[in-house]
């Protein structure tokens, strides 16, 4: 899109110290209930390891329904979206702290480093959790890049619903009957790698309709460009 609109071209440009990110295979369940259950567990698990975990949530709304459910759980957290704007460089710095849960929009606390705490190193680093899934790919890299930092170690992972947004708008409602059942041991649906298939076509799909938008709304400004030229200077 860059090169047909701007005659740009695309240069990879690689880390600066080699990437320790481990990346865990997604998980995908039938109801958003079901997803924040599984996140809830999730994040228990690594709390008792003292691993910090940052949750990335694409909505208020979603940060504050996770947020009930951890404090139901007994789990200490700290809640990052549009309601703690003042406190969001502070929140997020010590996202990287032993033991300490993050709740946050997906675009809350960019620019701010997370720097692991004592220790942290040692433990796997910061484990990133991505909710839900963007149109846009490159906002879920952005979410992943949280984590594992300048050569520190870290991980991510996905855990969504069929009720997500990016689902619900773009995979056929009746084919997930179609496709096999539960995972035995998680209750996700299975298997990772045709999960994996439908996201990256769903996301595709919203991808080339944005791009679509942003053309059309090119080529008008562009006309209207040329009809203002066409009428001269006001008066």
């Amino acid at each position: 899109e860059l090169w047909s609109v701007y005659r740009l071209r695309i240069v990879s440009v690689p880390t600066n110290r080699k990437l320790r990110r481990k990346e865990l295979a997604e998980r995908i369940y039938a109801t958003a209930d079901a997803k924040w259950q599984a996140i809830v567990e999730i994040i228990r698990g690594l709390h008792s390891q003292s691993r910090p975990v940052l949750v990335g949530t694409r909505s208020v709304a979603s940060s504050e329904v996770l947020s009930r459910l951890l404090d139901d759980a007994g789990l200490a957290h700290q809640v990052l979206n549009a309601r703690q704007h003042e406190l969001e460089a502070e929140i997020i710095k010590q996202a990287g702290q032993q033991g300490v849960i993050t709740v946050a929009t997906n675009m809350a606390g960019r620019g701010t480093d997370i720097r692991l705490g004592e220790g942290v190193d040692e433990l796997g680093g910061l484990h990133v959790i991505i909710s839900e899934r963007h149109e846009a790919g490159r906002i879920d890299r952005q979410l992943s890049g949280r984590c594992a930092r300048q050569g520190d170690p870290g991980s991510q992972q996905a855990i969504l619903s069929l009720e997500d947004e990016l689902y619900t708008r773009y995979f056929p409602s009746g084919l997930a009957r179609l496709l096999p059942g539960r995972h035995r041991k998680t209750g996700a649906l299975g298997p990772v790698w045709l999960w994996r298939s439908v996201t990256r076509l769903s996301q595709h799909i919203a991808e080339r309709e944005d791009a679509r938008i942003r053309r059309g709304l090119m080529k008008l400004d562009e006309s209207l460009g040329d009809i203002l030229a066409f009428s001269g200077r006001p008066e």
